[in-house]
Formats: structure tokens, sequence, C-alpha cells
């Protein structure tokens, strides 16, 4: 399990990284709010970014992307509205996905900008 943890804070802080290279201003990583947890949060243009980032050495059980459930969207969208509310910001949301591919000669990034909507 702890090979899997050191992959997951690799991606993290190589999908930081990159948002700052693509301009986004990074406000949090790894924020927490009951019993959630965004792995960061960004703003740029006027919109608050909720990333959710998703790390593989392999793609043979699919695409990293493909491991944001349901039940991780929901989790995001209730942490995005604690967050809004705790910082008091009025701004539009958007959740992305960054999902990293990590392999013996660097890694490849996905930035899947508007991944998935909240639904009413």
């Amino acid at each position: 399990m702890a090979g899997i943890h050191k992959t997951g804070q690799r991606g993290e802080a190589i999908a930081a990284a990159y948002l700052s290279e693509q301009g986004y201003e990074i406000l949090a990583t790894n924020w927490q709010s009951n019993h959630q947890e965004v792995d960061i949060v960004a703003r740029k243009a006027g919109l608050l970014v909720i990333a959710e980032v998703k790390t593989r050495s392999s793609s043979y059980h699919g695409q990293p992307e493909a491991f944001v459930t349901r039940h991780k969207q929901r989790m995001l969208i209730k942490a995005a509205n604690h967050y809004l509310s705790k910082h008091k910001l009025d701004l539009e949301v958007r959740f992305d996905i960054v999902a990293i591919l990590i392999h013996d000669h660097g890694h490849r990034i996905n930035h899947i900008e508007s991944a998935f909507y909240p639904t009413v």
C-alpha cells in the first residue's frame, strides 16, 4: 500500500506543477472537510477549479480517469460547496480530472476540464 500512496503523492505534485504552468493559481492541496478531500483547489479566470488527481503506473486495468466514481463526484461536489461557504466565495465551480500515467521514462498527463457537472 505504501507504493500506491507514494505514486499518488507523486502524481499530485506533478498535477499541481502542471496546473501552475498552465496559469492556475493553486489555493490548496489535499484540502479536507467533513471526511471529504479535494486533491487540488485552484482558481483561473474567475472559476474555482476542483481537481481530482488520479495517478496510475499502468493502464492495464483502465485509464486513471475511469476511476473517478459517481460516489467520488458527489463527495467532491459537497466539498466544493463547503469550500465556497468557508471562504465566503461567490465563484462558478468547475470539476476537472487530472489523470497521470507514470512510466519508466516519465509521465503522461490528461487534463480533463469540466469532467463532470453537479446534478440537481
